[in-house]
Order: C-alpha cells, then structure tokens, then sequence
C-alpha cells in the first residue's frame, strides 16, 4: 500500500515515488484503484478519509455539471448523524454504489462489444454461425444415412394388404 504523508504546510508527500503530490494525483490513484494511506508526517495519525473527503470537496465544487451531493442530500446526511441510532447508512451507500459501478461497468463492456462490430460484420458472423449449424446438422444427417445404407435396397414390402 502506498503511504502519503501529510505535513503541517499542508503538502502530500508520496514515499513511494518521492515526490510531492496534489489532490488530483490522489484522485488518479482512486481511479486507477491503487490503495494508499494518507498520514500525518509527525503523529502517523490516519488521515485518509479527510483526504477522500476533500477529493470530493475538490469535484463538487470544480463543475456545477458533476454535482453528487445537493444541499438537501447533504441535509439529510447531517440529520442521520444526529439520530439516537444511526441508520447503517454506510453499508448501504457503499454496497448501492457498488452494485451501480458494476453495472455501469457491464453496461460500457455490452456496448463496446456491440460497437466494435459494424452492422454487416454482425450480420456476416451470424450467417457463419447459421451456415456452421446447418453444415453440421446436414452432415450428422448424411452420416447417419450413410450408416444406415449398407447397399440392399429397403426391405418394404409393396403389397398394401400387409400394412
């Protein structure tokens, strides 16, 4: 796990590739799922999740666009941390926003998969598929005639009265 250190100016300091970073860099590091820890340089305290939280900060204020957290959602989250019992809110957001990334994910990987074949390649890869069935079909037919056919003729017998 990567160790930034925090220090009293403020600056990130990453151990790892010795060099000073910026809330950006650690952002990448999030979309890259690289797991680090942030630390204060002199106490070793854990400072990460205030680090996350203003990697956050940092979004919801870059681009009205990309805004997450209204002022009512975020009301709300206050009022949870003053209920008597918390609700497991954690929990939830953590396994509904996984389950919405895992399925952003599945979608983007269906629709790469569908753009990367242009209509008639699609079209043409289902014809081979049809035409491979039916070579295989045909032939298990043919086979089993063949087996079937040992060179007599067919022991029918034309007389309609024994049928």
């Amino acid at each position: 796990m990567r160790v930034i250190r925090k220090y009293a100016n403020r600056r990130l300091y990453d151990t790892q590739q010795s060099r000073y970073v910026t809330l950006e860099d650690l952002r990448r590091l999030i979309l890259d799922e690289e797991p680090f820890r942030v630390e204060d340089a002199k106490s070793g305290e854990d400072l990460t999740r205030t680090i996350l939280l203003s990697i956050i900060i940092e979004q919801e204020q870059a681009d009205g666009d990309s805004e997450v957290f209204s002022n009512d959602l975020l009301a709300q989250f206050i009022r949870v941390y003053d209920m008597a019992q918390p609700l497991p809110l954690a929990r939830y957001l953590e396994q509904g926003t996984q389950l919405m990334l895992e399925q952003q994910k599945r979608m983007k990987d269906q629709w790469q998969q569908a753009m990367r074949h242009s209509p008639m390649e699609l079209m043409r890869e289902m014809a081979e598929e049809n035409m491979r069935f039916w070579q295989k079909t045909i032939g298990q037919g043919q086979a089993n005639d063949q087996a079937n056919d040992d060179g007599k003729p067919d022991e029918q017998d034309d007389d309609p009265k024994k049928s």
